[in-house]
């Protein structure tokens, strides 16, 4: 069986079909005739909504621990949505959970959260909007950058970070010199240009 990925179901011309698919909870919600529950994954912002008959006997077994934060596994039927803002819904045939998440303990819930509280969570703040949005839009400046930089054949190194501290004796371990005296007292064939002293960028 095919493994279905959230962000492919934010695109146009996927196929059609069964699928199976993993994630966490991010909204759970019920009602007499149908469940509704958002699926992400980790790969995009947006989710993919589940429908789920509460009849279904997978279901019913741990719906009382399907919280915002489970992790889950879903097989189900992937279909056009009949809603607005959303191409595709899962309706779900079989539902495993994999991991509990206490709604007493697992700090992210439905409401919003204040950055200075998302601060205290580090390794949890990557699921909430705010920080996934930033965390991916960083990603691929830092992938233009390296990408910039390479294809004009830099090559990516670690320098030594200058700074006014001096910790255990790390300020003897290299010597700052200026651009212009670097290159007057090594030879032509063996001088390196570099962006400013403390680049990560070297042109050998």
């Amino acid at each position: 069986m095919n493994k279905l990925k959230v962000l492919d179901t934010l695109k146009h011309g996927i196929k059609l079909g069964e699928y199976v698919a993993h994630g966490w909870i991010r909204t759970h919600r019920q009602s007499k005739q149908v469940v509704f529950i958002e699926l992400v994954d980790g790969g995009s912002v947006r989710g993919l909504q589940l429908v789920i008959d509460p009849q279904l006997s997978s279901y019913q077994q741990i719906s009382p621990k399907l919280a915002t934060g489970a992790a889950i596994e879903v097989i189900g039927e992937l279909r056009e949505s009949p809603a607005k803002g959303q191409l595709y819904e899962m309706h779900v045939s079989s539902l495993r959970l994999i991991g509990e998440a206490d709604p007493e303990i697992y700090p992210l819930q439905k409401k919003g959260h204040t950055l200075e509280f998302l601060r205290e969570i580090l390794h949890l703040r990557p699921r909430s909007n705010t920080f996934g949005a930033i965390f991916r839009l960083r990603a691929k400046l830092a992938q233009a950058v390296h990408r910039f930089f390479d294809e004009r054949n830099f090559y990516y190194v670690h320098t030594p970070i200058i700074s006014t501290s001096d910790c255990e004796g790390a300020g003897e371990m290299f010597n700052s010199l200026l651009l212009l005296l670097l290159l007057l007292l090594v030879p032509p064939c063996f001088r390196i240009c570099f962006i400013s002293p403390c680049s990560q960028y070297w042109f050998l």
